[in-house]
């Protein structure tokens, strides 16, 4: 993992460098992801999947890791980008995905999940033990978060032992709210005490000591804590530097040790450059991807409509929602509305839980009936300044053509653009 420490040294060094971590499984925007490391010249893309969506038993994108892995790189070849120029990671790495079983169960199926990503190339982990199983306490003590840890540490090794290549980097500690998104009206948020910080550093550290494990502990590169940053299906809660000096200051005094920051969705550019300069070198982002991804389907249907007649079109819009409302289980802990508000919560809320349903083959269908027709009936330049107006100056220009997918990977690389420029600002940008 040596294009990841590199990066990490540089910041540890006063640079303000830093990494951005895509958390999705959608094949367009890992496609733009590795489009805009392609054009970047150098560099790599970080990739990372969840330990509910990809997991020995399939998880919900019905992909294993070595599904997973494969995926990503024909991507890639498609693209044209060297394997060698991504890095796999694993997030939440922990019981998360069978809270319904005993702890012994849970953690027995966690192991077998860490075991099958590093197996299958995976070498940044995030070691999240923080959630309760069916016989655990509501919240469990940091000793026992770190101690599960190790122990999935511990599998980890000893899969990379088997299989060779680069030493796995960790990352330990959690966010508060849960990963996706919060499910309830959010104001503000505690950032992480410093104490608290310090706390989970020291009990992880002489755990993994206690457990063999002291070898590693140069390999963990990240703590997650909480700056301030979080959203929930209306609003976004920025980060405020100034609540975050003593989170800053106190791992200024580290090292090693870098933070990663959940939930960056939606945060502004300037908050973002922020992060990275406050020492928060890993943005993770993954439903504020998606959401550009459906606001751009969302304005190629709305174009297909005004050319073609909602009779003669896809009624792609009209297809994604029938299919989340006959199927509820991805937003039903979500959104308690009705009638004409769930429809608006299904579509337009932050927390993107229409992520979820792209795979379906009804809406693959339809989005390839919307995509054909776009194709044979190019959207003119009005309907790019109406729907799109972002891109109406690089279409105008001459310098990205009307192609559905080609609207729909710059879409998408705004978002990235944003990203790219925080942690690496010399990095080419993609989207034109």
């Amino acid at each position: 993992m040596k294009a990841i420490l590199d990066i990490l040294a540089r910041h540890k060094s006063g640079e303000p460098a830093g990494i951005v971590s895509v958390c999705s499984a959608h094949p367009d925007v890992i496609e733009a992801t590795l489009r805009q490391t392609q054009l970047s010249g150098d560099g790599f893309a970080l990739i990372e999947a969840t330990s509910n969506q990809v997991n020995q038993d399939g998880g919900y994108t019905g992909m294993t890791p070595h599904d997973f892995c494969h995926f990503v790189y024909a991507i890639a070849d498609r693209v044209g980008l060297p394997h060698n120029r991504i890095v796999l990671g694993g997030d939440h790495m922990g019981p998360n995905a069978w809270q319904a079983l005993s702890a012994s169960e849970a953690m027995a199926k966690a192991g077998a999940m860490i075991a099958a990503y590093i197996a299958a190339g995976f070498r940044k982990i995030h070691l999240d033990c923080s959630m309760s199983c069916a016989d655990d306490p509501s919240l469990l003590p940091d000793a026992i978060v770190a101690e599960r840890a190790a122990q999935l540490c511990a599998v980890a090794e000893a899969a990379y032992a088997d299989v060779g290549g680069d030493a796995p980097v960790y990352v330990i500690g959690t966010e508060v709210p849960v990963p996706g998104g919060a499910h309830e009206d959010l104001a503000t948020l505690s950032v992480t005490k410093p104490e608290a910080v310090a706390a989970t550093i020291d009990i992880h550290k002489s755990v993994f000591r206690t457990a063999g494990l002291a070898h590693v502990w140069p390999r963990i590169i990240a703590i997650v804590v909480q700056p301030g940053v979080e959203f929930d299906h209306d609003k976004v809660v920025d980060y405020v530097p100034e609540l975050a000096i003593a989170l800053k200051q106190y791992i200024e005094t580290d090292p090693q040790l870098v933070y990663e920051a959940h939930s960056t969705d939606y945060q502004k550019n300037t908050a973002l450059a922020s992060l990275v300069k406050d020492h928060f070198a890993i943005l993770k982002v993954g439903p504020g991807v998606t959401f550009a991804l459906r606001e751009a389907l969302w304005a190629l249907a709305s174009m297909e409509n005004d050319m073609l007649g909602i009779s003669h079109a896809s009624q792609f819009k009209t297809v994604v929602l029938n299919v989340m409302k006959a199927d509820n289980r991805h937003w039903r802990s979500y959104y308690n509305s009705q009638g004409e508000r769930l429809d608006y919560d299904l579509q337009y809320s932050l927390s993107d839980r229409i992520r979820y349903y792209w795979p379906n083959a009804t809406i693959e269908a339809a989005k390839a009936t919307m995509f054909a027709n776009l194709t044979a009936n190019p959207p003119p330049l009005p309907l790019i300044s109406q729907y799109m107006p972002s891109l109406y100056e690089a279409v105008r220009n001459g310098q990205l053509s009307v192609q559905p997918h080609h609207l729909v990977m710059a879409y998408i690389g705004r978002v990235l653009d944003g990203y790219q420029s925080a942690c690496l600002p010399q990095r080419t940008k993609n989207h034109v």
